[in-house]
């Protein structure tokens, strides 16, 4: 999972690395990162400036405009698809980790046939091809590749021998979750993070990848300590890591104990705050990480949820102390955080499989089901948007500007999603530059429509294209 004002006043290492055509920023002025990032907080105040800085030498001065290229969906949007000249870099998702430390998978045959397309595409477009190790369900034994010194070099050696094998220009971690349970069976030790900081050290010390790319997807709080607790300072990795990506996403879902939004910009309005890309910034640096490494993770897909015609729609109590605008015109205004029906998950798009009933990956019983997501396109096509990414007549609607999330309603089908659309990416590429962060990561590409999500964040952030004849040496 995927911040700036740009053009970090960084010097650039003086080794050489192979060019690669960029993105900037139209201008040069780094700040502080704020609480606020100057949006709305709920009492119409907001905050300004974005600034960091790093001693690792192989951050770029240029933005980052990143996003995650899924195998799994190449059959429905092959590499042709991707708007490469619009990216920075793209990432393979996924690798997997193995209970063999010296061997890292990918899941199937395709992926070993797909991975070195995905290289050559990319590089043919002058952008730098970064592969993901981990993921949600590809996590279970990165604590065990980590928890060793003897193990810390296997691993090391089988992250290199994979860069080497692919021509891969980086590699990105999204260990899910350092020193906590993820998917419900990956094995945990209290001393992940300073395992996983003691193998970056190992990683970043061999000659392969002194100038390559080491990333992160993380939580939207710091790596925890022994105690399971956020740690007060993460200042150590920001000197072995390019960048990290916040994965502000995911933040409310089926899980939930009623609607909420999926990836809020600011939640200082909601009655139950659960994290935010304002609270997660304010958490990071405060712990020592540079806003100017931190990129923020966006996404262009939502969660639906079952929500009864006599819940959904406003009264004249449910909005009276959050932060609406106006209403399309054809729409009817819905509830803020109304309750659903956790026992019915609604269909998601056509990508939206619904899985057998059976045993989950960690041998547990599971009814199956939909996952209930929409990507961005899913909602144009099923008609609850239009073309334009506005809500389509007829349907219900609300947008909260505090979280900067928009809420569609179809009572047909009695089914509520609550997703990102231009204006919210609009609003993340202002608060990528007010914070001072170092650009986007967006999950994933095939997820937008027309480009609309991504133009909207760039065009916002004042993101100008390096032509082919004036490339950036890294």
């Amino acid at each position: 999972m995927h911040n700036l004002v740009l053009f970090l006043a960084l010097s650039i290492s003086s080794v050489w690395a192979a060019p690669m055509c960029s993105l900037r920023a139209a201008s040069k002025s780094p700040s502080s990162a704020s609480p606020t990032g100057g949006i709305d907080n709920g009492n119409g105040k907001g905050g300004g400036g974005g600034g960091g800085g790093s001693t690792n030498n192989t951050l770029p001065t240029d933005v980052v405009a990143t996003t995650w290229y899924a195998g799994w969906h190449a059959s429905k949007f092959p590499l042709n698809k991707v708007s490469w000249k619009k990216y920075t870099s793209v990432t393979y998702a996924f690798a997997l980790t193995t209970p063999d430390s010296a061997t890292i998978s990918l899941p199937d045959a395709s992926d070993e046939a797909l991975l070195p397309q995905f290289v050559q595409t990319a590089h043919q477009n002058n952008v730098k091809a970064i592969l993901t190790i981990g993921g949600w369900t590809g996590s279970i034994y990165f604590s065990t590749a980590v928890g060793s010194e003897a193990n810390r070099t296997a691993f090391a050696k089988a992250c290199v021998d994979l860069v080497k094998k692919y021509d891969l220009d980086g590699l990105d971690f999204d260990w899910e979750y350092p020193g906590k349970q993820g998917l419900g069976c990956n094995i945990v030790n209290p001393n992940d993070s300073d395992n996983f900081l003691a193998f970056l050290k190992t990683l970043r010390a061999d000659p392969t990848m002194t100038n390559l790319m080491i990333t992160a997807a993380t939580s939207i709080l710091p790596f925890v300590g022994t105690d399971g607790s956020p740690k007060s300072d993460v200042s150590e990795f920001a000197k072995v890591f390019d960048w990290i990506a916040i994965m502000n996403y995911d933040v409310w879902g089926s899980w939930s104990s009623s609607v909420g939004p999926n990836a809020p910009l600011n939640d200082t309005c909601s009655p139950s705050p659960q994290g935010s890309a304002v609270s997660a910034v304010k958490a990071w640096t405060a712990a020592g990480f540079p806003a100017g490494q931190l990129v923020l993770g966006v996404a262009a897909y939502g969660h639906s949820f079952f929500v009864s015609q006599t819940t959904a729609f406003a009264t004249s109590s449910s909005d009276s102390s959050m932060s609406v605008s106006p209403n399309p015109s054809g729409t009817k205004a819905i509830a803020a955080y109304p309750a659903f029906d956790s026992h019915v998950q609604p269909q998601g798009d056509s990508w939206d499989e619904i899985a057998p009933a059976g045993v989950d990956q960690c041998g547990n019983p599971t009814d199956g089901g939909p996952s209930g997501v929409y990507n961005f396109w899913g909602l144009i096509e099923d008609g609850l948007l239009t073309s334009n990414g506005t809500a389509a007549s007829g349907m219900g609607f609300r947008r909260d500007t505090c979280s900067q999330t928009p809420y569609v309603y179809n009572s047909a089908k009695q089914t509520m999603v609550s997703y990102d659309d231009p204006e919210s990416f609009a609003a993340k590429g202002r608060f990528i530059n007010e914070a001072g962060l170092l650009g986007f990561a967006m999950w994933e590409a095939a997820g937008d429509s027309n480009d609309m999500l991504l133009d909207s964040i760039e065009n916002a952030m004042q993101l100008q294209q390096v032509g082919d004849d004036e490339c950036i040496l890294y």
